[in-house]
């Protein structure tokens, strides 16, 4: 277990539409399949996006707060050790509280919120 209060997930702004339009987010079609809703931390989300979503465009990136999903949120560890916040179940709508657009830079890098502003990626293989 973490003390983040906030963490924080990618995906498709159309799938957040839908997401509002139904009242209740189940995830991408990759958690779908992996049976959960995959998150970062504030310090995980730069190099989460570069790794699995780099290069992709229409995204916007949902934070969420922590003590309201319950013990369907788990702490499980990657392939490299580093601890990632996992949904099991449905993310409720009132969990949320941002949602913010992650435009391509012209560095073809997504451009981050203020409040998450990208650190220098280092190497990425490691994590997740």
């Amino acid at each position: 277990m973490t003390s983040d209060t906030v963490i924080h997930h990618m995906c498709r702004a159309e799938e957040w539409a839908a997401a509002e339009r139904a009242g209740h987010y189940s995830g991408s079609s990759q958690d779908v399949a992996d049976g959960f809703i995959h998150f970062s931390t504030a310090s995980q989300v730069v190099k989460s996006a570069a790794r699995h979503r780099g290069g992709q465009a229409g995204l916007v990136l949902l934070s969420v707060r922590t003590d309201r999903l319950g013990s369907a949120l788990k702490w499980e560890p990657s392939r490299g050790g580093q601890l990632f916040p996992h949904l099991y179940g449905i993310l409720p709508l009132d969990a949320v509280v941002a949602v913010d657009p992650l435009p391509l830079g012209p560095d073809g890098r997504h451009q981050f919120p203020p409040a998450l502003s990208p650190t220098p990626l280092g190497d990425i293989s490691r994590d997740r």
